[in-house]
């Protein structure tokens, strides 16, 4: 079975370009190795390419830095360069986005939670004298 799961941050905004009528968004995801050596971040950063809706999603949603998760399958391939030397390649076809934080996160923007007391309830303001609900 060919299926890949990672999750990590895009380093750009996809590249998008059209066939005809279907989108094909290209894009790179950096995803933090799971051992790290002393006091360093090691990412692998993996080629990612969606194809039709899923190029149009990412067109339109995916921006530089958004922690996305990404369900696909790999696919490898080769092509000859300018020089006539083989060039290998391995990309992941992307067949599920799933967003991993929110919006306001993902430009930046710390998000305040509500304050709650030790049973998890949150506290109701002073000054609210009507509930919107029974």
């Amino acid at each position: 079975m060919n299926n890949w799961n990672g999750i990590g941050r895009t380093t750009s905004d996809p590249e998008v370009r059209y066939s005809g009528e279907m989108a094909i968004a290209k894009f790179t995801l950096a995803v933090d190795r799971r051992f790290k050596k002393e006091g360093e971040t090691t990412a692998d950063f993996i080629r990612c390419v969606a194809f039709g809706k899923n190029g149009e999603f990412a067109e339109k949603y995916i921006k530089k830095g958004a922690k996305i998760g990404i369900t696909g399958r790999i696919q490898t391939g080769s092509y000859d360069d300018k020089d006539g030397k083989k060039v290998y390649t391995t990309d992941i076809v992307v067949e599920e986005f799933t967003f991993c934080e929110s919006k306001g996160n993902q430009e930046g923007k710390q998000e305040s939670a509500p304050k709650t007391d030790s049973d998890g309830f949150m506290s109701i303001p002073d000054g609210i004298e009507e509930l919107p609900f029974n």
